[in-house]
C-alpha cells in the first residue's frame, strides 16, 4: 500500500508510516506541533491529498506534504485545544474547527480555506457536570446539503446550522435526545426508497432521525451491543447503507467490540477482532480511495487494520500511545525529513 498513515497521540503529537506500518516516525523537535504534543483531530483535504489539517494542543496546524512537518495557521484559536475539524467537501473554502478542555469550548469558521476565521455564536458555558470543562467532540457536514453543519458537545448538547454556521439552534433539550454527551454525528444520504439517515451516538445511545432533526428514534447501547454502553463513534462506508461502530464497556474501558452494518443502521453484527483490543475503541478511519482498507485506534493505543471492509481485524504489530485520531492519505510523504524512526 503506498501513501501514509497518520496516527494522532495524546502525549506523542503525530506518528506516522510511509511503509504500510512497518516502520514509525513521529515529528521532528521543531514543529508546530510538540514532539510530545497532543493531538486531537486530523482531517485529510478532500481535493489535495498531501494538506493535512491537525487539532493539536498548539491551536490549528496545517500541513503540505503529507504530514512530514506541520505549521500553525494562524487563528484566535492559537493555543487553544482544537478537538474537531470539518471540511465542506463541496466547497473546502469553508472549514469549521471546534475547541475544548482544557481550553473554552466553542465554534469557529473560515470562509477563506483558513486565511482567516470568526468565532460563531453558540455560546457553551466553561464548565459541565460530567468532564468538568466541554470539549467539541464532533463537527458533521450533511454531505446532501452542506448549508447544513451540524456539532456535538461532551457535555453541552447538540447544535446544528442551515445556513454554514452563520446561527445555529441548539436541538437535545426538545427533540427527544435525552442526554447532553455527544460522542459523534454521521450521516448517510437518501437513497431510492431510503431517507435520508443521521445518527447522533451519546454516551449510552445511538439516535436516529429520517426527517432532518424535527423527530429521533433512539436505543440504549447497552440493550444492542452484548452490555457495552459507552458509544463513542460510527462510521460511514463505501456502498449503500455499510456503517461501523465503536462501543465498550466505559473510558478508558477493559472490554471493547466493533460492530458494522448493512441496512442502514437498522442492525448490528459483530466484527470479527483477532486479537483483543486493550480499551475501548476511540477512533475510526476509512480509506477515501479503497472502501475495504479501515482503521480503529483505541483508548490506550492499540490500532487495529481491516482489509474486507470492516469485517474482520487485525491489530499492528507496535503499541501506540493514546490514540486520538486515525488518517490515511495517498501522498507518500518524505521520510528524510524524520531520521530518527522509532519502534
Amino acid at each position: 500500500m503506498k501513501g501514509t498513515i497518520l496516527v494522532g497521540t495524546a502525549s506523542q503529537g503525530f506518528l506516522r508510516s510511509v511503509d504500510d506500518g512497518a516502520s514509525w516516525h513521529r515529528l521532528g523537535l521543531k514543529e508546530a506541533i510538540e514532539f510530545d504534543g497532543v493531538v486531537r483531530s486530523v482531517v485529510v483535504h478532500p481535493q489535495d491529498p498531501k494538506t493535512i489539517l491537525a487539532g493539536a494542543d498548539a491551536g490549528l496546524c496545517i500541513s503540505i506534504d503529507g504530514g512530514a512537518h506541520f505549521a500553525r495557521i494562524d487563528s484566535p484559536m492559537n493555543d487553544q485545544a482544537v478537538w474537531s475539524i470539518a471540511i465542506d467537501p463541496e466547497n473546502p473554502s469553508y472549514i469549521y474547527a471546534g475547541t475544548g478542555a482544557p481550553s473554552r469550548a466553542a465554534m469557529f469558521r473560515s470562509t477563506d480555506a483558513g486565511k482567516s476565521w470568526q468565532r460563531l455564536s453558540p455560546e457553551i458555558p466553561e464548565f459541565c457536570q460530567g468532564v468538568n470543562r466541554p470539549r467539541i467532540l464532533t463537527i458533521s457536514i450533511d454531505p446532501a446539503d452542506p448549508a447544513q453543519v451540524w456539532f456535538g458537545v461532551e457535555e453541552g448538547g447538540l447544535w446544528r446550522s442551515s445556513d454554514r454556521g452563520s446561527t445555529w439552534r441548539r436541538l437535545d433539550p426538545e427533540c427527544g435526545i435525552t442526554n447532553s454527551d455527544i460522542h459523534c454525528i454521521s450521516m448517510l444520504p437518501a437513497s431510492g426508497q431510503h431517507p435520508h439517515r443521521t445518527f447522533v451516538a451519546t454516551v449510552n445511545s445511538v439516535f436516529v432521525s429520517t426527517d432532518g432533526g424535527k423527530g429521533w428514534s433512539g436505543k440504549a447501547s447497552r440493550d444492542r451491543f452484548e452490555g457495552l454502553y459507552y458509544t463513542r463513534a460510527i462510521q460511514p462506508l463505501a456502498g449503500d447503507g455499510a456503517l461501523m461502530l465503536a462501543v465498550g464497556d466505559g473510558t478508558p474501558g477493559t472490554k471493547s467490540r466493533l460492530y458494522r452494518s448493512t441496512d442502514r443502521g437498522d442492525n448490528w453484527v459483530p466484527a470479527l477482532l483477532h486479537a483483543e483490543p486493550n480499551s475501548t475503541f476511540w477512533s475510526l478511519s476509512v480509506h477515501p480511495a479503497d472502501p475495504n482498507l479501515l482503521f480503529a485506534g483505541t483508548k490506550y493505543g492499540d490500532l487495529f487494520r481491516s482489509l474486507d471492509g470492516g469485517r474482520s481485524w487485525f491489530k499492528e504489530w507496535r503499541a501506540f500511545p493514546e490514540i486520538t485520531a486515525v488518517a490515511w492519505t495517498p501522498f507518500e510523504a518524505p521520510v528524510r525529513a524524520h531520521p530518527r524512526s522509532i519502534t
